[in-house]
């Protein structure tokens, strides 16, 4: 394995980030592909085997089960001085008022409850899932401030939003003498690469880490496109992503992988993984192959002439996964 700073903090990370959306109580949330606890642990048990010390999850995920059945396969197989854990906190996890957002009554209470069910005293990384248009900015920073300096998360870190409110956070942190964000997961990959206008030379310049999520595009970077699968059948967030117009650039990966006589998902993260500003490609598994697709793709170098190839096809996106 191999590990790389989070940005300008002093943390190593390993280049592969576990998402752990793959791992919930099927019956608990929308995915009705998540797995259970038992088809978890031994997929959980394969990373920490390979080295993967990072591990990425959520409070909505499953309705908390993730953080659940993360937290148990981490105490079971690992130290926790070990493992390099990040949950995030915006979603609903309630009806009614105060069940989401970015309040200080929200961020208080949710922490608690990640800390809770993932059996520990603190995360290494909280994040914030999205931005909160609803709350001030001021807000929402000072009490992440106030959550590290209690002691239950390191370093706190953002997730897809537009540049500039990235940046008004940052700057309110920092004039304020807060905590500032170390890392931003956002959408990135082949078939999405908006991101290159403005969040990702901002980060670069700022020295922020990206974590980007759905690296293989929701699997579509990871087979031939019109193949099926039961989440690409069943994931209608996944499903306002992409369009089809982007069957060319996945006929390129294709291309490179039957050259190269890997896997279409090894040449896609090795894309990914080119690029200077990406700390660890967020990667779900529900399934070994994933994984090992994932650890492979690290020792896959990709010339020149493959990126370009790979990039030449891309067609401006609308914004999404804001």
């Amino acid at each position: 394995m191999k590990y790389v700073k989070l940005g300008a903090t002093g943390l190593d990370v390993s280049r592969i980030c576990v998402g752990c959306m793959s791992f919930g109580q099927p019956d608990r949330g929308p995915h009705s592909w998540t797995l259970d606890e038992e088809a978890s642990l031994p997929l959980i048990r394969r990373a920490l085997d390979a080295g993967i010390n990072f591990f990425d999850t959520a409070n909505v995920y499953s309705d908390g089960t993730s953080e659940e059945i993360v937290g148990r396969a981490l105490a079971k197989y690992a130290r926790r001085d070990e493992i390099v854990l990040a949950t995030k906190v915006n979603g609903a996890m309630h009806q009614g008022p105060n069940g989401h957002g970015l309040s200080r009554k929200a961020i208080m209470t949710e922490i608690d409850n990640s800390l809770r069910r993932l059996g520990t005293d603190h995360v290494d990384l909280y994040q914030i899932h999205r931005f909160d248009p609803a709350t001030p900015v001021e807000e929402t920073m000072e009490a992440l401030h106030d959550v590290v300096k209690a002691g239950k998360a390191r370093y706190i870190g953002a997730s897809s939003m537009y540049a500039w409110q990235f940046s008004k956070m940052q700057y309110t942190a920092g004039l304020n003498g807060w905590t500032r964000f170390v890392s931003m997961q956002n959408h990135y990959n082949l078939l999405y690469r908006e991101e290159e206008r403005e969040m990702l030379p901002l980060c670069a310049d700022q020295r922020v880490a990206t974590l980007p999520w759905s690296p293989l595009a929701r699997g579509r970077l990871a087979r031939a496109w019109d193949t099926d699968t039961e989440r690409s059948r069943t994931d209608e967030f996944g499903s306002t992503l992409y369009q089809e117009g982007d069957r060319e650039i996945v006929d390129a990966v294709g291309r490179v992988a039957s050259a190269r006589g890997v896997p279409y998902a090894q040449v896609a993260l090795a894309w990914l993984l080119r690029q200077d500003t990406v700390a660890a490609p967020i990667v779900g598994a529900t399934r070994p192959k994933h994984l090992d697709d994932a650890i492979a793709a690290l020792d896959l170098e990709l010339t020149d002439e493959e990126a370009a190839g790979l990039e030449r096809p891309y067609t401006p996106h609308a914004v999404s996964g804001h």
